[in-house]
């Protein structure tokens, strides 16, 4: 499968800098999931090592961990990083450009 969602240049930069700035492990990767039931969960980011249930993509560059039960709920997600009115953080929106949740 081609990579399951896109991220942006800016969020890209940002995984790579939180990733070099904390010191994490080469072992850890970029989690995206559900956080939640199906119908009223949310989109979750985080860093993370693999488990025996995920799939594993490499997007641009970023190692991107998606459990195998979370990934048609994912498909199309795009990440980006945006610096706003009240603070700085990761964006996750649809195809739709729907926001879904702001870290």
């Amino acid at each position: 499968m081609e990579a399951p969602i896109s991220i942006s240049l800016r969020a890209k930069s940002e995984i790579f800098s939180t990733l070099s700035a904390n010191k994490i492990p080469e072992t850890y990767g970029l989690r995206i999931g559900l956080k939640g039931g199906a119908c009223s969960g949310s989109i979750m980011l985080g860093f993370d090592t693999q488990t025996s249930s995920d799939q594993v993509y490499w997007i641009d560059g970023v190692k991107v961990y998606i459990d195998k039960k979370h990934l048609m709920y994912v498909l199309g997600v795009s990440v980006d990083y945006e610096d706003g009115l009240n603070g700085s953080g990761y964006t996750v929106s649809t195809l739709e450009n729907k926001t879904l949740e702001r870290d």
